[in-house]
């Protein structure tokens, strides 16, 4: 391995090192570093009226310490009722999520339970019943009235249909 370091004389200052192959060796002499001498800080000299300044900066007015006060009692209130509002807003949450979960297992209790009285129901026994026993029978054509109802497919009969046929006339009709 060869290593050669180069020095300047005239500086006396380390200028590196060339290191041939393949491992470096720490050279024999650390190169001294120069240092500085720690300055002293310069005594500032301030005018009075600066002074006065500084005092006065440091002073408070009892009217301020009324004011910060008065202020941070209200960013207090402000904050609690924050969080009382927060905490409302969770427990609605909560109540809302208990009464969905109720209101889908009552509907799924009341679809099982129409669904077991429909299944329950015979038509084919109710139409016998009707006809053998009660003595019903099916309409004929002559005893149909047909008629137009304008307001909705919902009909309370407080008296007879019309010959005509027209249950009632809205005003659009009559014009």
């Amino acid at each position: 391995m060869a290593a050669r370091q180069t020095y300047s004389r005239n500086r006396q200052q380390y200028s590196g090192m060339y290191v041939y192959g393949n491992t470096v060796t720490k050279p024999a002499a650390e190169p001294r570093r120069h240092e500085k001498s720690p300055e002293r800080p310069k005594k500032r000299t301030s005018s009075r009226q600066i002074r006065k300044n500084r005092r006065h900066a440091l002073h408070m007015n009892s009217a301020y310490v009324i004011f910060l006060a008065v202020a941070a009692v209200m960013a207090l209130i402000v904050c609690v009722n924050y969080v009382q509002l927060q905490s409302r807003i969770t427990s609605r949450s909560k109540n809302i999520t208990a009464m969905q979960e109720e209101l889908a297992e009552l509907r799924e209790e009341n679809n099982t339970k129409y669904n077991a009285v429909m299944d329950s129901v015979n038509l084919e026994e109710i139409r016998d019943k009707a006809q053998n026993e009660l003595g019903m029978v099916y309409a004929s054509p002559e005893q149909i009235v047909e008629y137009d109802n304008p307001a909705t497919d919902y009909v309370k009969q407080y008296e007879d249909i019309p010959e005509d046929g027209v249950l009632a006339q809205s005003d659009k009709d009559s014009r």
